[in-house]
């Protein structure tokens, strides 16, 4: 059983930066795929970026490319998501989730992953 945890969200003003981190506990997969998801008031769950543990491979939701980064710290089972130049539009509840994958695979849907972290809030004010 994996069990996500994330923190590092807070409030900040607009053009701010935040690092979120999401640590996996238990007996994780052998193969992982994991991603960054953001669920705002009446908005559904979106996509921010997703990767591929073992390869690597990176896809990022259209909305952030280009201010969003996400990495990770394999020794550490930690996945992270830098946010820069954060707007009012980013205000949101971020996720991490998980699920086992082959290779080269990097999904980007919320139905794809079985695991979820209980989420942070992220707001930012214009």
């Amino acid at each position: 059983q994996v069990q996500l945890v994330e923190s590092g969200g807070g409030s900040v003003q607009a053009g701010g930066s935040l690092r979120l981190s999401c640590v996996a506990y238990g007996n994780t997969y052998s193969s992982v795929c994991m991603g960054w998801f953001r669920q705002a008031p009446g908005k559904e769950r979106e996509a921010v970026a997703a990767t591929n543990r073992d390869t690597g491979n990176i896809r990022y939701g259209d909305s952030v490319e280009g201010r969003f980064t996400i990495s990770q710290d394999n020794a550490k089972n930690t996945l992270y998501l830098q946010m820069n130049s954060l707007k009012p539009e980013d205000t949101a509840v971020y996720y991490c989730a998980a699920r086992p994958c082959g290779l080269n695979s990097v999904f980007m849907f919320p139905n794809d992953y079985d695991t979820w972290g209980q989420g942070t809030q992220v707001t930012v004010s214009s």
